[in-house]
């Protein structure tokens, strides 16, 4: 009787009788992996901008060149995925991040902005297949009620890696003594050159580390038997009716999916331009302080966004899923006024505290989201999700741009106010129709 009730069941809709746990644990695990490569942008736009000598507009093109990648690749992502299985998408991710980790290499001997974007963009090109994946994928691999709650568990994942990538920038990249301006500043032209050559040198290494590890969690990955958690077809002219152009057209009719996807490209893009310039923000704001030593504040967010995950899990077990969010976004929005407008330090720890309740939003917009799709139409659904990262591209090349017209990296802030100013709008709707 027990054997029976620990067989592992797939329902019609995809969805399981129950979570098979290493399976889950080891498809959480992969949160951690493209959290890694997000924070290392981060340390990458403060390195490029003295190395390079760009504007803030130029630096975040970092950024731009990321999820661009994510974007283009999310429907072709979801067409493997139809085809064959989640787990062949995300061994075909972990590839391609092999691949873009390794391109840093030659970016490294060109030195040229351009190489290091491309390399950036074909990271970004796996972690579309590894993220449009294993978002729905962590959202099946269980009892459908327990979808949302899921997600969340596996995003909780993601700041350990986030908070691994800018250790590993903060020790590999950056160095000890005065910042990277301050430096070049004393520099004979000669000497600049030699002294931007040998710390492009420096951004090799956390990709060097990132590599061992992909392949590690390839192999365990493939070795690992996983359930399809495909929904079931009655007949081959079903699975045609679902076909690729008929699925977009009924999405493009599906109002509370549009609504998700709005609210998913802007929170998206607000999380990334505030963790994109909070290094800048610090070093504007303190001149006594090095790139090293303000990566420490980028590492007490991630550790924010960690525990506050944990606080926004137990609190929606508690209240309402829309109650939560609304007040998270209400503080939120109190927080980027005192970073855009406060002239002191202050700003700089109210850009580490919105960590704490960035977590839950993601996860919660993808869940609820795609509960209001149709089975049939789930993996489709799930990449253009996905494809809402696409505003990760553009809100922190819009901050950067306002920063660089008004000549103030702190009131740039203020773009991320409209943001998350929507996303409270967004669930507070949905908490009035409850």
């Amino acid at each position: 009787m027990n054997n029976e009730n620990n067989k592992l069941i797939q329902y019609d809709d995809g969805y399981l009788n129950r979570t098979p746990i290493f399976q889950f644990i080891l498809l959480s695990c992969l949160f951690p992996l493209w959290g890694a490569a997000a924070s290392l942008n981060d340390i990458l736009i403060t390195q490029f901008k003295s190395v390079f000598t760009l504007s803030d507009f130029a630096s975040a093109l970092v950024q731009s060149a990321f999820y661009g990648g994510y974007f283009l690749i999310s429907i072709p992502a979801s067409i493997v995925i139809r085809k064959t299985s989640y787990k062949t998408a995300i061994l075909c991710g972990l590839l391609f991040y092999i691949v873009g980790c390794s391109l840093f290499f030659p970016a490294s001997h060109m030195a040229t902005y351009t190489m290091f974007l491309f390399a950036v963009f074909s990271i970004a090109i796996g972690l579309g297949f590894l993220e449009t994946a294993s978002n729905t994928y962590s959202t099946m691999l269980g009892p459908r009620d327990k979808s949302t709650l899921r997600l969340n568990i596996s995003q909780t994942f993601y700041p350990i890696g986030a908070a691994s990538g800018i250790l590993l920038g903060k020790y590999l990249v950056f160095q000890d003594g005065d910042s990277l301006s301050a430096q070049m500043a004393s520099m004979t032209p000669e000497q600049i050159h030699i002294f931007r050559l040998e710390m492009l040198q420096h951004t090799l290494e956390p990709y060097r580390v990132m590599i061992f590890v992909l392949i590690a969690v390839f192999i365990l990955f493939l070795l690992t038997k996983y359930p399809k958690c495909k929904v079931k077809t009655v007949d081959t002219s079903k699975k045609n009716r679902t076909g690729i152009y008929e699925t977009l057209k009924y999405l493009s009719k599906n109002g509370k999916f549009k609504k998700g996807i709005l609210a998913e490209f802007l929170y998206v893009g607000m999380q990334v331009a505030i963790w994109s310039f909070t290094i800048r923000l610090a070093l504007t704001l303190d001149h006594s302080i090095n790139e090293r030593m303000a990566a420490d504040f980028m590492v007490m967010s991630f550790a924010c966004f960690f525990i506050g995950k944990f606080v926004a899990n137990f609190l929606m077990t508690k209240f309402s899923v829309n109650k939560v969010l609304v007040v998270y976004s209400v503080i939120g929005c109190m927080l980027i006024l005192i970073i855009s407008f406060v002239p002191s330090f202050t700003a700089v720890y109210a850009a580490v505290a919105m960590s704490i309740l960035m977590g839950p939003c993601w996860a919660t917009i993808y869940a609820e989201t795609l509960k209001s799709v149709e089975e049939k139409y789930t993996e489709t659904a799930g990449a253009i999700l996905v494809m809402a990262i696409i505003g990760a591209a553009c809100v922190p090349a819009i901050q950067g741009l306002v920063s660089d017209m008004l000549g103030s990296m702190q009131l740039s802030f203020i773009v991320n106010f409209f943001c998350f100013a929507y996303v409270g709008g967004y669930f507070y709707k949905k908490m009035k129709s409850e």
